[in-house]
């Protein structure tokens, strides 16, 4: 059975992004770059909000139409990308346009449990706030792995505080990459 993984970078005070969704504050550096491609091997169907979906879809595509202007990082990632089932939760998105999406608008905990009982690789949702926060209230998340950035935003978006359920998490791994920034790998205790 596969798992849904949680992939979040989260500020020191819990902030995964600015009030305006910016990531800037992240400090994007090779050793983040080699965990992002690490936790990237894992993936069988990344996961996403609509915003975020997106977001992604507007930057990759770009990478698609001129690859010339894009990083061999990039250029392998979109390929990834292009060639992978990407699932967008969403109830208003229509037409995903973005080969090989599939969009779920509605009995999320049967969708996800239907994806969990594939075989192949984890379902791993990126970023996607308001869709984290949903899947928790559904207890359809099976590990988190946070980034932690040496950073206090002082505000921002976030979905923790909004979280109803106390969730037990058993550390998996965790490690300190280039910059101070903070990698943590938890599961769900149930």
């Amino acid at each position: 059975m596969r798992k849904v993984v949680l992939f979040m970078h989260q500020s020191l005070d819990g902030f995964c992004a600015t009030l305006e969704g910016g990531l800037e504050w992240i400090p994007y550096n090779d050793a983040l770059m080699k965990y992002g491609e690490k936790m990237v091997s894992t993936v069988g169907s990344p996961l996403y909000g609509r915003v975020t979906y997106e977001l992604m879809k507007g930057y990759w595509q770009s990478v698609t139409a001129d690859p010339e202007a894009s990083s061999e990082h990039d250029r392998v990632h979109v390929k990834w990308l292009e060639d992978t089932e990407k699932v967008v939760f969403s109830t208003t998105l229509k037409n995903p346009d973005w080969k090989n999406t599939k969009v779920i608008a509605g009995n999320i905990q049967k969708e996800v449990s239907v994806l969990k009982a594939q075989l192949g690789k984890d379902l791993v949702i990126f970023g996607s706030p308001t869709l984290a926060l949903s899947l928790m209230e559904l207890d359809l998340i099976d590990e988190f792995q946070f980034t932690v950035s040496p950073v206090i935003l002082s505000e921002g978006k976030t979905f923790l505080r909004k979280v109803q359920t106390m969730v037990k998490l058993e550390l998996l791994e965790s490690a300190v990459l280039e910059g101070g920034i903070l990698t943590l790998h938890y599961k769900v205790v149930r």
